[in-house]
């Protein structure tokens, strides 16, 4: 009964103050600047902090791939191959390898894609070896620090360990030709052999365009308390339960299924970015991995984000204040959701929603095409630029070798 006349309340307010609104923004909408540091590093401008050279690839290693399966080009995991066309056309390009302050190379390593349009691991090891082997011979740049001025984008579920699956990413770890470079990912978890210091943690990729065709109208209220679409159990590969999302999402229908609270459910309507937009709370739990586009999309449509997923460490952290904007809850915790969320004051829901409004944290989410001052392309440059200049352990000693070439698995080590 509680629970109901909180809600009631909340609702009867939110029908009198205009909705966050996800691209567009009234001069009269109620935004709040990121205060301190984490404002002015959403707010940096990269260029003319560095210099990045792209490597000429074979087709093959990028462009090719993309042409046999243009799927990829909507996945979550397209950050690899928007953030290569950036760069062609970014300012921050250099033609001379001389003056670089970075190295990209850019391979599609999850472009690949099962009929049910999932990324297929297994060839990417060999795909990214292939690569790294491919530039350490045509050119001397690699050679001079193995690779500690390069990075690579690696939007697999577990990054740089190359698998789906986290006890097989595990048991591989991260590749060791990868080991001194700098990597991009959307992975993210404090002590996990997955995640190396320096990686550079970024939103998946959700396409703003369609996310824009499917704005309502500011006037519309926030009616629907807390919202989730998705599995709550993964039959097909974790037939006995309770090792996919650790539990935690087959806990929320568990406890909540029937909660009138709760707006929940497998099922994925047409409606689902119309609802987000609707709603006070959007919940993202870990699945497989412990991140997932719904974190874009609540960000995006001002949906206050429940953050279920132990040690993730999230997008952009030293410029995006996660623990103002969202409300992060244990796994273990997952059966008193109900009571976290109503006794959350609304003084500090309605500053989460006025964070949530300012321009600069969606933009820096996104991946818009062409690009815009402040997103997630520069975001990336951004953290790049920050990390210069590079300490004198990058360059090696004429003849120095760190890195073990035929390290890690022995499907790892044929040729691609």
């Amino acid at each position: 009964m509680k629970n109901r006349r909180w809600v009631s309340i909340m609702l009867v307010y939110f029908l009198s103050v205009s909705r966050i609104e996800a691209f567009k923004f009234h001069r009269t909408q109620p935004t709040e600047r990121i205060s301190g540091s984490a404002g002015d590093v959403l707010e940096d401008d990269p260029f003319g902090r560095l210099k990045v050279f792209v490597y000429e690839l074979p087709s093959k290693y990028n462009k090719k791939i993309l042409k046999k399966d243009p799927r990829c080009l909507t996945h979550m995991f397209a950050a690899e191959i928007f953030m290569h066309r950036f760069l062609l056309s970014s300012v921050v390009r250099t033609l001379n390898p001389e003056e670089a302050d970075w190295f990209y190379t850019p391979v599609y390593t999850t472009c690949d894609l099962t009929p049910n349009g999932l990324p297929l691991p297994f060839k990417s090891p060999r795909m990214m070896r292939s690569a790294i082997q491919l530039i350490s011979s045509n050119w001397p740049y690699w050679n001079r620090t193995e690779g500690a001025d390069h990075f690579f984008i690696v939007p697999h579920d577990f990054a740089a360990c190359f698998h789906y699956l986290e006890e097989k990413a595990i048991e591989r770890g991260i590749l060791h030709m990868l080991q001194r470079a700098t990597l991009v990912q959307t992975f993210g978890q404090r002590n996990h052999v997955c995640l190396k210091d320096g990686s550079i943690i970024i939103p998946p990729y959700a396409p703003p365009q369609k996310m824009q065709a499917h704005l309502i109208p500011p006037s519309i209220p926030r009616s629907i308390f807390v919202y989730f679409r998705g599995l709550f159990y993964d039959v097909g590969n974790d037939p006995e339960g309770g090792y996919y999302a650790r539990g935690a999402r087959a806990s929320v229908w568990e406890n909540f299924k029937n909660n009138p609270l709760f707006d929940i459910s497998t099922e994925h309507p047409m409606t689902y970015y119309e609802d987000m937009q609707r709603a006070i709370f959007c919940l993202c739990p870990l699945g497989w991995a412990p991140w997932s586009p719904r974190l874009v999309e609540a960000v995006i449509f001002g949906c206050i984000p429940v953050i279920i997923a132990d040690d993730i460490v999230l997008p952009f952290a030293d410029a995006i204040p996660w623990e103002d904007i969202g409300v992060f809850v244990e796994e273990k915790d997952v059966p008193k959701l109900d009571t976290i969320l109503t006794s959350i004051p609304m003084d500090e829901i309605l500053r989460k929603q006025r964070l949530l409004a300012n321009p600069s944290m969606k933009q820096a989410m996104l991946f818009p095409q062409p690009a815009q001052a402040r997103d997630a392309f520069h975001q990336i440059l951004n953290g790049l630029a920050r990390k210069l200049p590079h300490g004198p352990d990058a360059f090696l000693k004429a003849g120095e070798r760190v890195l073990n070439w035929t390290a890690g698995p022995v499907g790892d080590l044929k040729p691609w």
